[in-house]
């Protein structure tokens, strides 16, 4: 941390962290170093896996947003300082990537966006979806039920704290009701092509504006179960997200408009009991905060709200699961 911390000073860089990455911003470019963590469904542990989840990252973001990743460069030690794009005794890697303006980002122009923005995501995510490979193993029904039944036991712990004893059991016996009432859709849909390898987090502050190009970056790399799905899952994490602010309107226009242009005919049965899905795991990510020694009190107080209104929001969903 040390050595990072030296080099974004040293570059005149501000420096980001996640759980897995130091992000260095500069002006006009940025560099994501990832750290050497490893947390079972995600393994940086090794400077060579590092290596190859910083090319996939690169190679499967250019789907989406081929103007903004330029590569792999190498990260160099010399007299114990680090050095970016030297080959010189080569320690670890790093994704280069054009810095993206702030005004730009989703996130941060919601009060100005229009209904029409939101259907040219919603036309950029259609079109990606027809043109991403399949990936029909990841569309069986054991394979969804692996994900909730994951995200009701991670989450036991927090009952009390950021989800009610009555809703934890309600979004629990509507979502496995929905397996058992409406199980043969799962298979339907893989047989119909509807299950490819998708973005895995289209939320607001990964879509960006960049003049006539729609831009949804950061896809999951890590970790192809959370990135590979129904393609209508894949989809709706950004409506929900739109649906947590009170933009019910631009919800409503991305779905219709995603919806127009797949001529999905499930999406009335299906949307739903995947907003829930979605809805619960940011939940879960937010309660997850509570427990980082790393995060502060206020930040944890602030997580802790956003936990509840997506648990919340995850009730409202499965009271419309069918």
């Amino acid at each position: 941390m040390d050595k990072v911390l030296e080099l974004a000073k040293r570059l005149g860089a501000k420096l980001k962290q996640t759980h897995t990455s130091w992000v260095l911003l500069l002006d006009d470019v940025v560099y994501k170093i990832k750290k050497p963590v490893n947390f079972g469904f995600l393994d940086y542990s090794t400077p060579q896996k590092r290596k190859e989840m910083c090319e996939r990252e690169v190679l499967l973001n250019r789907r989406l947003c081929p103007s903004v990743y330029l590569g792999v460069v190498p990260v160099s030690e010399r007299e114990g300082r680090l050095v970016l794009e030297s080959d010189e005794n080569v320690v670890d890697w790093a994704v280069k990537m054009k810095r993206i303006p702030d005004e730009s980002i989703l996130s941060n122009r919601l009060e100005r966006v229009k209904e029409e923005d939101i259907r040219r995501v919603a036309r950029r995510v259609a079109r990606f979806h027809e043109e991403a490979r399949r990936a029909d193993e990841f569309g069986k029904l054991s394979v969804m039920k692996f994900n909730t039944d994951e995200n009701f036991s991670q989450t036991e712990r927090f009952v009390g704290e950021t989800i009610s004893r009555e809703d934890y059991e309600f979004i629990k016996e509507r979502t496995n009701g929905f397996y058992e009432r409406h199980g043969d859709i799962f298979e339907k849909r893989i047989k119909e092509g509807k299950v490819r390898d998708g973005h895995g987090d289209i939320r607001l502050e990964h879509v960006a504006f960049l003049g006539d190009e729609v831009c949804i970056f950061d896809c999951i790399e890590f970790n192809e179960r959370f990135r590979c799905g129904d393609v209508l899952n894949d989809m709706c994490f950004l409506s929900t997200e739109l649906e947590f602010l009170g933009k019910d309107n631009l919800a409503r226009a991305y779905e219709e408009e995603y919806v127009r242009q797949t001529q999905d005919k499930d999406a009335r049965l299906l949307l739903p009991f995947f907003k829930c899905y979605r809805a619960y795991v940011r939940g879960k990510v937010h309660s997850f905060m509570l427990e980082d020694p790393s995060i502060g009190e206020e930040e944890k107080r602030e997580a802790k709200e956003k936990a509840r209104g997506y648990f919340r929001l995850a009730r409202r969903y499965a009271e419309g699961i069918p």
